[in-house]
Parts: structure tokens; sequence; C-alpha cells
């Protein structure tokens, strides 16, 4: 795929253990562009994390070749967002500081980087609790400022692992409908790994469904559903989408 931006190249991984070795991965490829944003579902434990862990430079295949821009991922992107199911917030640094983490790790933010922060806080409905600790936030608003601090960096592509699942469902839908609009408009590139089949349709472009362990790719669906998470649910064709990819799941998703 020539505007690709990650490329999975007939990936193999295993694990290997005292007990023996356990392959994960087998004959993975996936093209990811920019702008686009793909859905991750499959059995627990067919190795769904293993693929975000590979793209963030985490893990390296035991065969095959992970491709950012052309080039084999060797270490963690420098320009990658990583949001993942617990927020991981620092419980000692208020809202606002805990969004620029990621900046200061690099250098010192400038005034436009700062305002940028500001005006995430804003859009997430945070920036009256800018200077409240985490403590005082519920879990929705933990993982908006999560949400915050991975997009501060400016990301050229985000990895999303099961970042809902610890929520109430009304929350998630919300959040679903704020990332989407957070990444409305860009070019960024994103890989969401859920067990939810409606927030992978709500929210994706494309749905992979892989197989049991040792992952392979089952099938693909391109979603041809516009608007918002909230108003792909309402859609006539939701429910027509939704059976089709339940049936080639051969587990209970859970």
């Amino acid at each position: 795929m020539e505007d690709a931006l990650l490329v999975f190249d007939r990936v193999c991984m295993r694990y290997h253990q005292e007990s023996g070795e356990t392959a994960v991965l087998e004959d993975f490829s996936l093209s990811v562009r920019r702008g686009e944003f793909v859905a991750l579902l499959g059995p627990s434990g067919c190795g769904k994390s293993t693929v975000l862990s590979l793209a963030a430079g985490l893990l390296r295949p035991d065969a095959g070749r992970v491709l950012l821009r052309g080039q084999p991922i060797q270490s963690p992107p420098a320009h990658m967002g990583y949001m993942l199911q617990r927020d991981h917030l620092f419980d000692w640094l208020t809202v606002r500081d805990n969004a620029l983490v990621g900046l200061r790790v690099r250098g010192k933010p400038d005034a436009g980087q700062l305002a940028r922060v500001d005006a995430l806080l804003e859009s997430c409905g945070l920036a009256e609790f800018a200077h409240a600790f985490p403590g005082q936030l519920s879990g929705g608003m933990r993982q908006r400022a999560a949400l915050v601090r991975t997009l501060a960096v400016e990301p050229d592509f985000l990895l999303l692992d099961e970042p809902f699942s610890a929520l109430d469902s009304q929350t998630r839908i919300q959040l679903a409908d704020e990332i989407k609009q957070a990444l409305a408009g860009s070019d960024r590139a994103t890989i969401l790994v859920t067990h939810d089949v409606s927030e992978a349709i709500s929210m994706a472009d494309r749905v992979v469904v892989l197989t049991h362990r040792p992952a392979r790719i089952r099938s693909v669906h391109r979603i041809a559903l516009e608007g918002s998470p909230m108003q792909r649910r309402r859609d006539a064709q939701f429910r027509d989408y939704f059976d089709r990819i339940w049936k080639e799941l051969d587990v209970h998703v859970q």
C-alpha cells in the first residue's frame, strides 16, 4: 500500500518461556494508512495487544517486518501515542501537569504547545479541573486526561489498547465520541484493540477480525458509516455489520 504509514509484513511472533514456545502471531500482514482508524477484534489472548507492542517498538518480531514510513521499527518511535486500559496518571501531579509529561520529557514546552494542551483540556471538558489531582477525578475524567496527554505530543499514529474497558457504557460512548472528534481532520493513523464489537464498528474505518492464537487475519470489514460513534450506532446498517462480525468470532466476546 503506497500511502501506508504503518505496515506489518508477514510478521511471526513467539513468546519463549521455560515451559516452551508459544506462537502468538503467524504470517500477520496489515497496512494502516494516514488518517485511517483500524479496529482489531478477536478471541481473548489471540495476540491483539502483541500487535500494538510490535508497533510501539516494545517487541521485535521473530520473522517478518514492522515498518513505519517504510523503515523497520527498532525502538519506540518518537511521534507515537499509546493509550492503555489504565490511565497511568501520576497522582502527585495536577491534571495539566500530567498532560504535559510527554512534552517535558522531550524538552521545555513552548508557548504554542502549552496553548495546545489548554485547548485539549477545554475540548475534553477538563479546563476547570486543570489544577485538580487525579484522585479527585472520576474514571472517565481520568481517561480524558490520559487522552489529552497522549494527543499533546502530536503523534503521527495512535495505539489504543482497550482504553474504555474499565468504564461504564455511557462513559465509553462519550469518550469514543470525544476521541473521534479529536482525530477529525487529522492524518493520524489509529489502531484500536477492543473486545467490543459495537465499539469497533462505531469508531473504525476498517474492522480486522483475528483468528485464535497464533493470530492470523480472518477477515477485514470496511465500515461505510458516517458521523460520530453515537450517530453510527443509530444507522440502520449498524446491525448488519454487527451480525456479520459477531458470527465470525467463534468464541463469545467478553
